[in-house]
């Protein structure tokens, strides 16, 4: 069952009336106008836009069966989320990061295979339940913007030196069995360069709600209410992680932790974390599926527009099909300088290695195929699918393993140092 509530629309056009004529007595009659709620740089959140994401969260909390909180609680969430999100659009549009209408469509066929149907399904499901199919696929565009947004921004923030890879691999973690966690957090933030009152007020806010919690108090219902994590309005959830995903301080807490446990408040840079474990599964990986592929890519430029680009793409796909070599034509003319001179060769490519949009028609290409060309935030690519394996972990694997984990440790933590630093740099006036 699709839960509707998270695909209604949060955005409005400001409409204007000036009157409305009546027939019999020709006098304008005054309609409400829209208003600003608050003022964000350059652009501004409506008060239409404010309402309808406060339904919207009611409305799935309520799904959800869960208490919904009073109007001076809920608002103030929801209108510094949409301010975050109108931050992050901005700079979308700032740094040229675009969601292309292929990009949108995979993402729109991954929800509806998810929730077991096909796209004429699940377009069908939203008019029936009275949704605009064409709003709802803008409105997913703009979530996945604010994610390529958050993951552009924050890795470049991110720098994983061979000791700490090396220290990884001599540790505990490198060989213990990788189970997974399933977990929910409250984050009480500190500014940056808090003072010591400060820290001791927001210490003290973390000590209360943790009692708070430990009174049988709903976890999901106090992060809605208090946290100030990206994902407070998500009841704090973080989905399943490997505790070495975590940052330190809060992995070296839920790893002795059971199911339906709470942690004491956590000290870390961007504030104080209280952590529940909701459930554990997994562990110990053995063997990974590896895909041999090469690929060519080409890149719109000064000199070749992004239309062009598509078409020269295509032009070179019409020849491969014709039975010109594709070592050949990548040598020639991908953009990607690495595999290009290996005649487009990307070796064995591990689960996670790639963007998700060439992960994903990787998946379905069959050995020795050629896919279609396709785009990603890279530019346009072909693949070819050479062969498949299952593969021990070997060193090399390992290495990559560790690296990618220490990223995503460090990424919780420095996603909440980049979005503190963010909104101190703008120019935020709330008008309520």
């Amino acid at each position: 069952m699709i839960n509707s509530n998270f695909m209604k629309i949060c955005n409005f056009s400001l409409v204007t009336l000036a009157s409305i004529i009546l027939t019999s007595h020709l006098h304008a009659t005054p309609v409400k106008l829209d208003s600003v709620v608050a003022i964000v740089n350059d652009d501004i959140v409506l008060e239409s836009e404010f309402t309808q994401r406060i339904q919207i969260i009611r409305d799935q909390l309520t799904a959800r069966n869960q208490r919904i909180p009073p109007d001076n609680i809920l608002g103030p969430q929801v209108l510094d989320r949409l301010v975050l999100d109108n931050l992050m659009l901005q700079l979308a549009k700032k740094q040229g990061i675009k969601i292309t209408d292929r990009q949108l469509n995979d993402a729109i066929n991954n929800i509806a295979s998810r929730n077991g149907m096909t796209l004429v399904q699940f377009r069908e499901a939203l008019l029936a339940e009275g949704q605009d199919y064409t709003a709802a696929r803008e409105q997913i565009r703009r979530e996945m913007l604010i994610a390529q947004v958050q993951q552009s921004n924050v890795s470049r923030r991110i720098r994983v030196s061979d000791l700490e890879i090396k220290n990884f691999l001599k540790s505990d973690a490198a060989t213990a069995n990788q189970t997974e966690l399933l977990l929910s957090i409250i984050l009480i933030g500190i500014p940056e360069q808090a003072s010591a009152e400060q820290i001791q007020a927001a210490e003290a806010k973390a000590n209360s709600i943790h009692q708070t919690l430990m009174g049988n108090a709903d976890f999901a219902e106090m992060a809605i209410a208090a946290s100030s994590a990206p994902n407070a309005l998500n009841g704090g959830d973080l989905g399943w992680r490997k505790s070495t995903e975590l940052p330190e301080k809060l992995a070296a807490v839920v790893t002795d932790m059971k199911p339906g446990d709470i942690s004491a408040p956590v000290k870390a840079p961007s504030g104080f974390y209280i952590t529940q474990l909701r459930d554990k599964r997994g562990g110990k990986v053995q063997l990974v599926n590896q895909t041999k592929v090469r690929h060519i890519l080409l890149k719109p430029s000064e000199i070749r527009t992004p239309a062009q680009t598509q078409k020269l793409i295509q032009r070179l796909y019409t020849r491969i099909q014709d039975g010109e070599s594709f070592s050949v034509l990548a040598k020639e003319l991908s953009d990607d300088p690495a595999s290009g001179s290996e005649g487009g060769d990307l070796n064995w490519a591990t689960p996670g290695q790639m963007v998700p949009e060439f992960e994903q028609v990787m998946a379905r290409t069959s050995i020795d195929e050629v896919s279609a060309p396709f785009e990603s935030r890279f530019g346009w690519h072909i693949l070819e699918v050479q062969d498949r394996r299952t593969q021990d972990m070997g060193e090399k694997l390992l290495e990559s393993q560790a690296k990618a984990t220490i990223s995503k440790r460090k990424f919780t933590e420095e996603l909440g140092n980049w979005i503190r630093e963010m909104r101190s740099a703008a120019y935020v006036e709330i008008k309520q």
